[in-house]
């Protein structure tokens, strides 16, 4: 039974609410379309042999696109409001507990840079023939960059596991482009973290061509909406969270301003969605639409939900080996060690304003307890701040003992190196780490338990499955447990407190009342 059952209004039309209008006004054409078809430019017909001479001829008309690019993050892997110092992003000294740091594995992690050979620290970030525009504008769905090349594709035949990657026919992938579409976006963010669904828990493979079970606005058959349709863009700038810089910092709607960005939900479907005098409409000032509106993630493909770092390194006859479970997905890895992938999971609750706090490699760390290698940052009196759904992925870490801080390890890399993935010498892999990412390590391996958060705001359910009132105004906490949105009263989860002694003070006034005043018109009645 969805919310609006429990309130006695299962018999009022969802589309007649405001929201609703609104969201199909603001989103009633969605047609494609294109000022230019570049098939017919004949810069593009001339005989590119790589991709940076595509670039170079893509330049000559968007002559301002090279220097939009070198500012956005999808360039630099750096938070763009964190001071240079603090070194927060990617390619700073920022950390996660899936694949920990991309220091002296960049040829592996660039793979999804929108970048051509980021294999090392000599990368020219101010070299705009580097930036890679048809990764995110072709549209022939053949052009692959290869895994381990650093972002670039292969020159030749080659195999990666079981797939073979060839060349591109860089004349008809140049002569495609357009604006992005869902499958140039989700062929790096829906595989982030190393595969399939590892990291977010709402974005994998299945957005591509979702139903309306999986998601309302993708459904292919109905809205389809691209990315880029709630991610608006300008001067190649991405609306969206990174880091401690929120998605947007004022809720506006459209109604308001017809040129805000549509990347809140306020944005389309404004801040009272609902039914005008509906109970809903009452937890907008403090409970985000997606708590509601995505009951579970991950509901078609598994996600990861657990790495152990510290299980890596056995192998089977001394080769290493890959032992497969549930969800046909690896549970133990020779390279990675032991995980657990799990499917329609339920998310956990934190009051969130946008912004997120994630430690660094230099930061001290408390071992003794689970150590959140980043956390959502907000409380209930942050007028900004909002219950929020999360992945919180778990994992088992490296970390120096003595200068009690998570380091980061060397993985990848060719033979001869100090290499996790060719050596399985934790010791040794860290020291090449520590020392690419120019910070010390004292020799002294430990491993923490540690969390990472991930905002669920993707697989946006139909109305009829959203979350009933009942999964979180419970006497056992259900969804909103304590242990994370504490310290005020909650009808149904929490008893005692001002508003439960009013209601039973308002109770008992009225059973009295009722005593005092039929004893009054007995007694009268007696009297005459």
């Amino acid at each position: 039974m969805a919310c609006l059952a429990c309130f006695g209004l299962e018999s009022a039309r969802a589309e007649e609410a405001p929201g609703r209008a609104m969201a199909r006004q603001a989103t009633a054409d969605t047609t494609p379309w294109i000022t230019t078809n570049h098939a017919d430019h004949d810069i593009l017909k001339q005989n590119f042999t790589s991709g940076s001479e595509v670039t170079k001829a893509c330049l000559t008309c968007h002559n301002e696109a090279g220097s939009q690019v070198m500012q956005t993050i999808h360039w630099t892997w750096r938070d763009p409001d964190s001071p240079e110092e603090e070194k927060i992003g990617k390619a700073g000294l920022t950390l996660n507990n899936f694949c920990i740091s991309i220091h002296g594995n960049e040829p592996r992690c660039t793979s999804c840079h929108a970048g051509y050979g980021w294999k090392d620290k000599s990368f020219d970030f101010t070299d705009e023939t580097k930036i890679d525009c048809l990764v995110c504008h072709e549209q022939t769905g053949t052009y692959k960059k290869f895994p381990t090349m650093a972002g670039l594709p292969v020159d030749k035949p080659k195999k990666f596991g079981k797939k073979t990657f060839t060349p591109p026919e860089w004349n008809t992938v140049a002569q495609s482009v357009a604006r992005p579409t869902r499958k140039n976006c989700g062929t790096c963010h829906f595989f982030g973290g190393g595969g399939d669904g590892v990291k977010h828990g709402d974005l994998d493979s299945s957005l591509f061509m979702p139903d309306n079970a999986l998601d309302v606005h993708m459904d292919a058959r109905g809205k389809n909406f691209d990315c880029v349709r709630c991610h608006t863009t300008v001067a190649h700038d991405i609306a969206g969270r990174s880091y401690r810089t929120p998605a947007f910092e004022t809720r506006t709607s459209l109604v308001e301003d017809d040129l805000a960005h549509k990347i809140s939900c306020e944005s389309c479907h404004t801040a009272t969605p609902h039914q005008k005098g509906s109970k809903p409409n009452d937890h907008t000032d403090t409970v985000a639409c997606q708590t509601c509106h995505i009951p579970t993630f991950a509901r078609e493909k598994p996600t990861k939900m657990w790495w152990d770092w510290s299980k890596a390194g056995v192998k089977k006859e001394g080769k290493p080996y890959v032992e497969n479970g549930p969800y046909g997905k690896p549970v133990y890895m020779t390279k990675k060690g032991d995980m657990r992938w799990e499917k329609n999971v339920t998310p956990e609750y934190f009051w969130f304003n946008g912004s997120i706090e994630t430690l660094t490699a230099r930061d001290t760390v408390d071992p003794s307890a689970e150590i959140a290698v980043n956390r959502p940052l907000g409380e209930r009196d942050d007028p900004n701040a909002r219950i929020f759904p999360f992945k919180v992925h778990r994992a088992r870490q490296p970390m120096d003992a003595q200068a009690k801080n998570l380091v980061i390890p060397h993985l990848f890399g060719k033979k001869g190196s100090d290499a996790y993935w060719k050596t399985y010498d934790w010791n040794r892999a860290v020291a090449s780490g520590m020392e690419h990412a120019g910070l010390p390590f004292s020799g002294d391996l430990a491993f923490a338990e540690t969390s990472y958060v991930f905002p669920i705001t993707h697989m946006v359910a139909p109305k009829e499955d959203t979350v009933a009132c009942a999964e979180c105004h419970t006497r056992e906490g259900g969804r909103m447990s304590a242990a994370n949105l504490g310290g005020f009263y909650m009808p149904g989860r929490d008893t005692g407190g001002p508003l439960e002694a009013s209601g039973w003070a308002l109770v008992l006034a009225s059973f009295f009342g009722v005593v005092i005043h039929g004893t009054i018109r007995i007694l009268a009645r007696q009297k005459r």
